[in-house]
């Protein structure tokens, strides 16, 4: 239950951030709804347990360079 809690907890939080970024419009909380839904729903099973993640918390990746000589960066 608690599982399921964290996963409507993650959809009314990027519906909110949905409705941010679009304006604040009234009208649109059915739309802003399911395409959070649907976000958070085609995340893998162990990413959907984990908070949302900003660009700033995504992980890096190494750059071919650093990985040709071996080294993470």
């Amino acid at each position: 239950m608690k599982m399921e809690h964290s996963v409507q907890e993650r959809i009314r939080e990027r519906a909110y951030q949905l409705w941010d970024a679009g304006g604040r419009m009234e009208g649109q909380a059915d739309q802003h709804w399911l395409c959070a839904e649907r976000e958070i729903l085609s995340l893998p099973t162990t990413s959907a347990a984990s908070p949302i993640l900003g660009a700033a918390d995504a992980p890096r990746r190494r750059s071919r360079k650093a990985s040709k000589n071996g080294r993470s960066g």
